[in-house]
């Protein structure tokens, strides 16, 4: 996959976007591998401590961006009914 390959993700309000196809597949991979498949899930932050020792550091050097990237799959897997949030505050994600 070239570094300049997109892909086409979705937004809760279903607006799509386009963004950095590897970056996405990387965040992808790295936070379905650790959310929970029940309810209430982890909180977000939690997430993202738990998954960024597993990210590429050619394409997240020292973290970098991690967040937005999380922010990104999180909201396409819940357009796509992919991935839950708890209904209750703290936001809490888990996997459908």
């Amino acid at each position: 996959m070239a570094a300049d390959d997109t892909i086409e993700i979705l937004t809760r309000e279903g607006a799509p976007w386009r963004v950095n196809a590897a970056k996405f597949e990387a965040m992808r991979s790295a936070l379905m591998a650790v959310l929970p498949t029940e309810a209430p899930g982890m909180t977000v932050a939690d997430a993202k401590a738990a998954l960024l020792p597993d990210l590429d550091p050619e394409l997240f050097p020292g973290g970098a961006k991690a967040g937005w990237w999380l922010k990104a799959v999180q909201l396409d897997h819940e357009a796509r009914g992919l991935i839950a949030r708890a209904p209750k505050p703290p936001v809490r994600l888990y996997r459908v």
